[in-house]
């Protein structure tokens, strides 16, 4: 029996090691039902970042074409509950209209991630695909970007705390518990920030704080 017991927290062990980091950002439940959620998440793509390391193939050649010159862009507008997140909520085939389409035109850095994240978020926030594309838009224009990052010419070291304070400092409302920066090897690759609902205030969110980038020092990759 001490064998067995033994052999069984070898393997919990190594589930949970698995599992840890999925934990840490926050598990998804597929088919959720629409408008069911506690909050939004603003993700805003730093795309020099992205395209360093992800882009510049396939879907996201327009947005890491050389000359493009973007900075930050829209990943998307994401329903989140305090722990996980509700994911593709449906209804199965619907798709945005080209009227739709036009409330998402200089948000997203191509159509195609427009639809996408309308399909994998905007289904789960209860509104039209109009509807949603205008409250992305609206999100996104309460956001002033730091002047340090709004006219960055070259490439620039931050650490995620500077970064946040940054934000902070910005916008008047928001604290440093309301927003996380996620990194990849170093390179800034995005901001989330929290909003309440109906989008009219920042809110804290403990488990999308807590999923921030954890490394000492983050390159704020120029545009190209």
């Amino acid at each position: 029996m001490p064998g067995l017991i033994r052999s069984w927290l070898i393997v919990a062990a190594g589930i949970a090691a698995i599992l840890g980091p999925a934990k840490a950002q926050g598990r998804y439940e597929r088919g959720g039902t629409p408008g069911d959620f506690d909050f939004y998440v603003l993700a805003l793509s730093w795309s020099p970042g992205f395209c360093e390391l992800d882009g510049g193939r396939g879907r996201n050649s327009e947005q890491c074409a050389d000359g493009a010159g973007l900075r930050f862009v829209v990943h998307g507008l994401w329903p989140q509950n305090e722990r996980g997140y509700p994911s593709e909520c449906g209804p199965a085939g619907r798709t945005p209209s080209r009227i739709a389409l036009e409330q998402a035109q200089g948000l997203f850095p191509s159509e195609g991630l427009a639809r996408y994240e309308w399909r994998k978020h905007g289904t789960c926030s209860g509104s039209s695909p109009s509807d949603y594309f205008a409250d992305v838009r609206r999100a996104r224009e309460k956001i002033v970007i730091p002047p340090q990052l709004a006219k960055a010419e070259r490439d620039q070291t931050w650490t995620a705390i500077d970064l946040e304070r940054a934000f902070v400092a910005a916008n008047p409302g928001l604290r440093t518990d309301m927003i996380s920066v996620a990194c990849k090897r170093e390179v800034l690759q995005e901001v989330r920030i929290c909003f309440s609902k109906d989008l009219r205030d920042f809110r804290t969110c403990q488990q999308v704080d807590r999923s921030g980038c954890r490394a000492r020092d983050i390159t704020v990759v120029a545009p190209r």
